[in-house]
């Protein structure tokens, strides 16, 4: 089990490196050049939903210094409208402006298209299902492991 665990650790990093690699081939191939990756996919995640910055942290989706720095440039660069609350002025929300639609848009399709390509070879729901579950429990052993330690 050890030796497998240690190819799944390698293969979830090559995994999340190929995935970036097909959202910059996407970008470039829809023309956007001043985005990269890992901002692309921020604005996928945002989605339709008005969120407060530390909400995508505490997510896992990101670490506080990377998020802050890619929501500065998608601001300045009209990706996203942020707002601070009137009630907590500390308290940043952040949603979609109108230029990130066709980003959005892309990488959804993109979604489409690579889930279409896993039937094509085959692979059913279920099995898409089982590797999730699995993986997700792979998550939360991390996790339980980052907040307790190895009590």
């Amino acid at each position: 089990l050890k030796k497998e665990y240690i190819e799944l650790t390698r293969l979830i990093e090559r995994l999340h490196r190929r995935f970036l690699d097909v959202l910059r081939a996407e970008l470039n191939r829809i023309g956007i050049r001043d985005i990269n990756a890992v901002q692309a996919l921020l604005l996928a995640n945002i989605g339709d939903e008005e969120v407060v910055i530390r909400d995508l942290m505490r997510r896992g989706y990101y670490q506080g210094s990377n998020v802050s720095y890619n929501i500065k440039k998608l601001v300045d660069m009209g990706y996203l409208q942020q707002e601070r609350s009137i009630h907590d002025r500390r308290s940043v929300s952040i949603r979609l402006a109108e230029k990130s639609q066709p980003v959005v848009k892309s990488i959804r399709d993109l979604e489409e298209y690579n889930a279409a390509a896993l039937i094509k070879q085959e692979v059913s729901a279920e099995e898409i299902d089982s590797i999730s579950r699995s993986l997700r429990r792979i998550e939360r052993t991390w996790t339980d492991y980052i907040h307790y330690g190895d009590t």
